[in-house]
C-alpha cells in the first residue's frame, strides 16, 4: 500500500466514529398542546419559539416539535393529549389555558408540562404550591379568568347607563363556570345583571351577535377563553358592525377596532412558556421551578371606536389606561 493512500484510509477510520457519534445523537422533542389551530396562533408560536430558542433550543436544529391541534374543539384535548403522551416527548407545551392542561392531567403524571394557567393552579390541583410545585406541573399563572369582574367593573365605567351587560362565553372552557359565577356576583354588587349568551365555533359567534343586535345590547364582555383570544379581528368587527361597547382581555381586539381591553400581556407569558420548556430540556425539572406568577396587567381604550359609539370615557379611566388609540 502507498504511503498517501494509508494516511487517507487512516482518517477515514478516525472520522467515521464521530460521523457514527452525530448519528446516534437525537433531538430532543417537545410536544405542543393547544386548543386552536395553528392558523390562528402564529403569533403564540413565533412568541413561544422566541422563549425556546433564548435558552439555546432552535426547532428543526437541536429539537424536535410534535403539534396537537384541537381545531377549536375542546372535546379533542384528551385523546391529543394522549397522542402526545405515546410520542414520550421530553416535556409538553400547553399555552393555550386550563382546557389543555386538564387534558394532559388526565393523560401523563411524569412527562414534564409547562403551562399557561387560566384559573389558581393550586386550587384545580396542578401543583402543590406556587412556589414548589411539586408535581409534573409548572409554568406561569398570570390571573386571566381572575380578572373577569374588574374587566366587568371598567365596561360599567364606560357605559355607566346600562344595567344589563350580555356576556359572550365559550361553554366548553375550563373556567368558564366558576368564572360566570364571579361575574355574577360581581355585577349584583354593582347593581347591574348579567345575560349570557355562548359560542363555540365562528358561526354560533355570528348568531350570537345577531341576537345582540336584535336585544339592542348596550354593553358587551367577552370572556377571557382562548377559543375568542384567537379571534379578537372578527369580533372587533362584529361589535363596530352592531355598534356594540364591547370589552375583553387581549389587546389584539382594541388594536382591530373594539373599545377596550384589560388582561395580561399574552406576548410575555407566551415566551416566558417557551423559556421554561427550554430549562426542563436543559435538566431542570417541574416539580423545583416555580410557577411564575405575570402580575403585569394593562388596559387599552381605543378613544376612536369610543366617540364612534357617542361615548365619553370618564377622566379616572383615562388616567389608568396603559394605552390610547386615537
Amino acid at each position: 500500500m502507498k504511503r498517501r493512500d494509508f494516511i487517507v484510509g487512516l482518517g477515514s477510520a478516525a472520522a467515521w466514529p464521530l460521523a457514527a457519534r452525530a448519528q446516534q445523537t437525537v433531538a430532543p422533542v417537545v410536544g405542543f398542546l393547544h386548543p386552536q389551530t395553528a392558523e390562528t396562533i402564529m403569533q403564540v408560536m413565533a412568541e413561544f419559539r422566541a422563549g425556546l430558542e433564548a435558552t439555546g433550543f432552535l426547532e428543526g436544529r437541536n429539537v424536535a416539535m410534535e403539534y396537537r391541534w384541537a381545531d377549536g374543539h375542546n372535546d379533542r384535548l384528551p385523546a391529543l393529549a394522549l397522542e402526545l403522551v405515546r410520542r414520550r416527548p421530553a416535556v409538553i407545551a400547553a399555552p393555550g389555558g386550563d382546557s389543555s392542561a386538564f387534558a394532559l392531567k388526565a393523560a401523563t403524571m411524569t412527562i414534564p408540562i409547562v403551562s399557561a394557567f387560566a384559573a389558581d393552579p393550586v386550587r384545580n390541583g396542578f401543583v402543590v404550591s406556587l412556589n414548589r410545585p411539586g408535581t409534573n406541573f409548572t409554568g406561569i399563572y398570570p390571573f386571566g379568568g381572575a380578572l373577569e369582574p374588574k374587566r366587568l367593573e371598567l365596561l360599567c365605567e364606560v357605559a355607566s347607563r346600562v344595567s344589563l351587560i350580555d356576556l359572550l362565553v365559550n361553554p366548553e372552557g375550563a373556567i368558564t363556570a366558576v368564572s360566570t359565577r364571579d361575574l355574577e356576583a360581581a355585577a349584583r354588587s354593582l347593581g347591574r345583571q348579567i345575560r349570557i349568551h355562548k359560542a363555540t365555533n365562528d358561526a354560533e359567534i355570528d348568531a350570537a351577535f345577531a341576537t345582540l343586535s336584535k336585544l339592542q345590547a348596550g354593553a358587551l364582555q367577552i370572556m377571557g377563553d382562548s377559543f375568542f383570544r384567537t379571534r379578537s379581528q372578527r369580533l372587533a368587527e362584529l361589535a363596530a358592525r352592531y355598534a356594540i361597547p364591547a370589552i375583553t382581555v387581549n389587546r389584539e381586539f382594541t388594536l382591530a377596532g373594539g373599545l377596550m381591553n384589560y388582561g395580561p400581556v399574552y406576548s410575555e407569558i407566551n415566551r416566558l412558556v417557551g423559556s421554561y420548556t427550554g430549562r426542563i430540556l436543559k435538566g431542570e425539572k417541574p416539580a423545583d421551578l416555580p410557577v411564575q406568577q405575570a402580575t403585569r396587567v394593562e388596559l387599552v381604550i381605543n378613544l376612536r371606536t369610543a366617540r364612534a359609539l357617542g361615548l365619553t370615557v370618564p377622566l379616572p379611566l383615562l388616567g389608568r389606561a396603559d394605552e390610547f388609540i386615537e
